[in-house]
C-alpha cells in the first residue's frame, strides 16, 4: 500500500478500478449547489450533473468528466444523454471514523461515515461513496498484482 495524505487524513490507500458504469449527464446552465449523499457540492457552469441508475446525484467538474466517461449513442460528448463511465486505477480506504475530505478547488466538503471509502482519483480530487455503491461501482485491484482484479 502506498501512502497518500489528505487534509485530514494521512492514510495508506488500496488501489482500485473504477468500472465500467452507465449514468446519465446533464450540464449546468450557472453555478449550483447539489445535493449529494456525502454533502452539498458545488457545480460551476458547464459542469456535468451526474445521474447513477440508483438515483444518486453528482457534480463532476467538465475537463473532467471529458476524460473518465464517454458518450453512448447517439449521445454526442457535451450534451445532455448516457454516458458511462471508463475504466481508470485510484486509491482507494475505508474510513474506519467519520471523516470529510475538500472537494476540488475547495469548493465544497464531503463527510464519510465508517464503512465508506475515500476515493483518490490520483489527479488532485477525492471523492467519498458509500459501500454499496462503491461495491457496484469500483473493484479492488490485487496489491500484489497477482490475478488481476477482485471484487470489493
Amino acid at each position: 500500500m502506498s501512502r497518500v495524505m489528505t487534509p485530514d487524513l494521512p492514510i495508506p490507500h488500496l488501489p482500485a478500478r473504477k468500472r465500467r458504469v452507465p449514468v446519465t449527464a446533464a450540464f449546468a446552465a450557472e453555478r449550483e449547489t447539489i445535493a449529494t449523499l456525502e454533502g452539498p457540492v458545488v457545480a460551476d457552469t458547464g459542469d456535468a450533473i451526474v445521474t447513477a441508475d440508483s438515483g444518486e446525484v453528482w457534480p463532476v467538474a467538465r475537463a473532467i468528466f471529458e476524460r473518465r466517461y464517454e458518450a453512448l449513442p447517439p449521445t454526442v460528448m457535451g450534451e445532455a444523454g448516457q454516458y458511462r463511465s471508463l475504466p481508470w486505477s485510484v486509491r482507494v480506504v475505508q474510513f474506519d471514523r467519520a471523516a470529510s475530505v475538500p472537494v476540488s478547488g475547495g469548493r465544497s466538503r464531503l463527510t464519510g461515515k465508517p464503512g465508506d471509502w475515500l476515493v483518490d482519483y490520483g489527479d488532485g480530487t477525492l471523492g467519498v461513496i458509500a459501500p454499496a455503491i462503491f461495491a457496484a461501482t469500483y473493484e479492488l485491484e490485487d496489491p500484489a498484482g497477482k490475478d488481476g482484479l477482485q471484487n470489493a
